[in-house]
């Protein structure tokens, strides 16, 4: 795997970040939003399923913050199908992330999870305490473990060393660089290629999984880009800690339901046709709405509405497209 190491001149008083992950959707963005004239970019190959290898390298690296944005990610259907990968190879880079940071005094560490760690039946919105209180989504279920894993992780490695390491909770992410493979993808990307490519094979209908009825919430990349930055130089471990949580979400605070977002793919592609839901296909958890009120209160909000980002990721996927379906 292709990583980052972000080094920024040292007079402006910014920290050697890694960044694991930096070619995925949410590391890329996170790269364009650390925007300072005299920020450059090493690359280097590391396998983060080696734990030697990454050890190495942060012996020689030595990095001041980690962000983990490195993961294994899919869809409903890679998410069911390929269930020992997404367990072992999750856990495998994270603990490898994780502990080297620790014994290698890194000062801030940031890990990215994902809003499928709640409950399957979680009230909503979710609210950070509602971790664990209940029984996970079935079909995602070993990628939900491994994240817990890793935010207990992180937890645990400040209340037994102090290690400043924070976890936190973005919603359902889309945008530039996203995956488009109809064979991994998540809903969003999967529908906006389907729409498109139905457009323009004149196709009279596209076909959804699930009912229609489950609902969603949809925040594009950058603006998770953004609330990463501002929560690793505004937020501090102690500041989640100490209030009995372990994590903090990340999200608009808005969701619809999968037939509303069909219909607005549908518009901003421009296609005619009609929409079939499958409904002996599986809709997932019913609803999966976050509470981000607490990142409110430390003063970051959400700025990309859906229609505006739509635009935005279907332009890109048209200016991109033999690349991002490959």
């Amino acid at each position: 795997m292709l990583n980052a190491i972000l080094s920024l001149n040292k007079k402006y008083n910014m920290n050697k970040i890694f960044l694991a992950g930096h070619n995925g959707m949410v590391g890329s963005s996170i790269i364009r939003g650390i925007n300072q004239p005299i920020l450059t970019r090493e690359k280097r190959e590391l396998n983060l399923l080696d734990q030697s290898a990454v050890e190495k390298f942060f012996s020689e690296e030595k990095p001041d913050q980690v962000i983990i944005a490195a993961a294994r990610v899919g869809g409903i259907k890679a998410n069911n199908e390929y269930r020992a990968n997404f367990i072992y190879e999750n856990l495998q880079i994270q603990n490898n992330l994780i502990h080297s940071s620790y014994k290698h005094n890194v000062k801030k560490l940031l890990f990215l999870g994902s809003s499928c760690v709640y409950p399957k039946l979680s009230a909503q919105p979710i609210r950070e305490e509602f971790l664990l209180s209940s029984a996970l989504e079935y079909t995602n279920e070993p990628y939900a473990i491994a994240k817990i894993a890793g935010i207990k992780m992180c937890e645990s490695y400040y209340k037994q060393y102090g290690c400043n390491f924070i976890s936190v909770m973005p919603t359902n992410l889309y945008g530039p660089n996203d995956n488009f493979n109809l064979n991994n993808a998540h809903v969003l990307p999967a529908l906006l290629r389907k729409f498109h490519e139905a457009k323009i094979n004149n196709l009279p209908e596209v076909e959804v999984w699930g009912t229609g009825k489950a609902k969603r919430e949809f925040m594009h990349v950058d603006d998770m880009a953004e609330a990463c930055l501002y929560v690793l130089r505004n937020v501090e471990a102690e500041d989640i800690y100490g209030q009995g949580i372990s994590q903090i979400n990340i999200g608009t605070g808005e969701d619809l339901t999968i037939l509303e977002l069909a219909e607005k793919i549908s518009a901003v592609t421009e296609y005619k046709g009609s929409i079939k839901f499958l409904t002996d296909k599986p809709d997932g958890t019913p609803r999966k709405l976050l509470d981000v009120s607490r990142l409110k209160d430390k003063g970051w909000a959400s700025k990309i509405k859906l229609n505006e980002g739509l635009t935005d990721t279907y332009n890109w996927y048209k200016e991109n497209y033999i690349n991002s379906i490959s």
